[in-house]
């Protein structure tokens, strides 16, 4: 397995594992369903994107809240388009 398929396991991982059932259904969703869509860049950004808090990407994502500069990260706009 090369590198890149362990950063994408990584990040499936954290995606499921976020401390809340909610946030870990959407987020696992949506990477699951763009990880093999992204390239080397956008999954830094999706790694840091991982970073910020649950409740931080919740408000943005559902009432267009910024906190963080989440705006700021390339994988938040393509995340609040995401749809379950």
């Amino acid at each position: 397995m090369n590198k890149l398929e362990i950063f994408k396991k990584k990040l499936i991982y954290r995606s499921n594992y976020r401390g809340t059932k909610e946030m870990d259904l959407l987020l696992s969703q949506f990477v699951k369903k763009n990880i093999n869509l992204f390239d080397q860049t956008l999954l830094k950004e999706l790694d840091k994107f991982l970073d910020f808090e649950d409740e931080v990407i919740l408000n943005y994502y559902q009432y267009g809240n910024i906190k963080n500069n989440i705006d700021k990260n390339k994988i938040s706009k393509i995340f609040k388009k995401f749809k379950v």
